[in-house]
């Protein structure tokens, strides 16, 4: 059987303090509301994970 962890963290979009723990259905977040602007946030790309340059040329290329 796995344990419940306690541990507390802070929801990484509204700063309160929130369960670790598996009983909280939106882990890392405090909420579904926090998690859902997250979401929102990865959607309209304000969050972007860095690429090379080869991988924007072959874009170039695609265009091409």
């Amino acid at each position: 059987m796995i344990k419940d962890v306690s541990q507390k963290i802070l929801c990484p979009n509204c700063k309160h303090e929130t369960s670790l723990a598996i009983s909280n259905p939106y882990r890392p977040f405090c909420c579904q509301r926090c998690k859902l602007i997250d979401l929102g946030a990865w959607a309209s790309e304000e969050y972007k994970i860095p690429t090379t340059s080869q991988t924007q040329e072959w874009e170039e290329k695609d265009k091409e």
